[in-house]
């Protein structure tokens, strides 16, 4: 109960947010009464490092990658593009916005995706006079599709890095499962969000509203080296997967590179245009924190007993057969996660998969649920992942106010369907792949 009551107010604190404070201290507090109470013990801060290190440090990299080429101008010239493939069309611009936030999502995370794209669009859909029902329609939709399509590859999101270190899945095996299934994900994801918008979406819109896509670009060195250094980023994580080096050291370098290019090092800095400093200031450094912290009042609660009563249902469930095992626990992870958000549910469905008795072939469905639980299931709230109240945060600022229960309302209704047709192509195509 104590270990319970700690998280409860840990959880409290990061959704509150006190002025100051920040989610990663929030976390560090609740990791603070954890070990000072004995629910943890500082074997356990170890332990918990060991875990989580690898995973924050990539996705700090990655959106450093992401803030650079933010501020060169690279998002606002895709969507630009993407505005005008609507040829004034917006019942065509729809899916290809949330195409281009599936692309996103997967190459930047969806936390990336969630932060950078939203913006954009909405500076878009201003220009192009949207009404507010319309505007609603593609702003759920860029944060809807950032995190129900971060499935792809291990970088996508911040749940699939923990989890392949976790398990020690390869960059490359991890692609050849999830990258099929993430394909009926955002197919379903477009159909949901059709169905439930397509009275909203406009007809038509003017394109004379929008400026050419090159005049978006404000660095031009940074914008050219951004397809050859991401296509050098994808081979190296195949490459350097096998050897065992840290997905962080690999990304930490193309940050490297990319900051060298923005910051014009090799000339001294004249003619930089992207300011560093700003975007180191604005990286998620509380992320560090709060996944030691959350993690380490998390892993408290796995030892109060949390983790064996979950091992002990997935026993269950593998019993029942393949599909009701992949389906169970995606759905089972999925509710936990809405419930207490993804990032210390993943901890949770990895130590219990971990743990539980269950054969080679329902243990490897059940790693790839985890993943599919934790990383559609958080839709169903608004506390569910850090992607979604930082979006909501985002928007506010816009001027663009979701309440929850409007969140809710579309979340609740759109998240199980999804999230059901996932997991049964993840269980079809793990069927079939050697």
């Amino acid at each position: 109960m104590l270990a319970l009551a700690i998280f409860i107010a840990t959880l409290i604190l990061v959704i509150w947010q006190p002025k100051g404070l920040g989610i990663g201290w929030s976390a560090l507090a609740g990791a603070a009464v954890a070990l000072a109470t004995g629910v943890v013990g500082w074997n356990d801060v170890g332990t918990v490092w060991h875990i989580v290190w690898d995973a924050t440090f990539t996705f700090v990299a990655l959106i450093v990658i992401s803030l650079i080429l933010d501020e060169a101008g690279f998002f606002s010239w895709a969507a630009l593009h993407v505005a005008r493939w609507g040829n004034g069309n917006g019942k065509r611009l729809f899916p290809l916005v949330v195409l281009l936030g599936a692309v996103i999502a997967a190459f930047f995370a969806n936390d990336g995706a969630a932060l950078l794209l939203t913006p954009i669009v909405l500076a878009i859909l201003l220009r192009l006079r949207f009404s507010p029902e319309g505007a609603l329609a593609f702003t759920v939709a860029c944060g809807f599709v950032a995190d129900t399509t971060s499935l792809p590859l291990v970088v996508s999101n911040l749940v699939n890095i923990v989890t392949a270190n976790f398990f020690g899945l390869s960059f490359g095996r991890y692609a050849a499962v999830m990258v099929p299934v993430n394909l009926v994900s955002l197919a379903m994801t477009l159909l949901v969000l059709w169905l439930w918008f397509r009275r909203d979406i406009p007809e038509r819109y003017q394109l004379g509203d929008l400026e050419e896509p090159r005049h978006a670009i404000r660095d031009t060195a940074v914008f050219r080296s951004a397809f050859p250094l991401l296509s050098l980023l994808m081979v190296a994580y195949l490459v350097t997967g096998p050897l065992g080096v840290p997905i962080a050291f690999v990304t930490g370098a193309a940050a490297l590179a990319l900051m060298v290019i923005a910051g014009r090092w090799f000339s001294g800095g004249r003619g930089a245009v992207v300011p560093l400093r700003k975007v180191l200031r604005e990286a998620p450094w509380q992320i560090v924190l709060f996944s030691i912290g959350m993690y380490l009042v998390v892993y408290g609660l796995g030892n109060a007993g949390l983790t064996a009563i979950a091992s002990g249902m997935l026993e269950w469930l593998a019993r029942q057969g393949t599909i009701v095992a992949t389906v169970g626990t995606g759905f089972l992870v999925a509710v936990l996660a809405s419930v207490m958000n993804n990032m210390p549910a993943t901890l949770v469905g990895a130590l219990a998969i971990d743990q539980a008795q269950v054969p080679a072939v329902t243990r490897e469905l059940m790693v790839y649920a985890n993943v599919v639980g934790n990383d559609l299931g958080p839709k169903l709230t608004p506390i569910g992942s850090l992607a979604t109240l930082l979006w909501l945060h985002v928007l506010a600022g816009k001027g663009q106010r979701i309440t929850w229960g409007q969140y809710m309302k579309v979340g609740l209704v759109l998240t199980p369907p999804v999230l059901l047709a996932t997991l049964l192509a993840l269980w079809a195509w793990l069927s079939v792949l050697p």
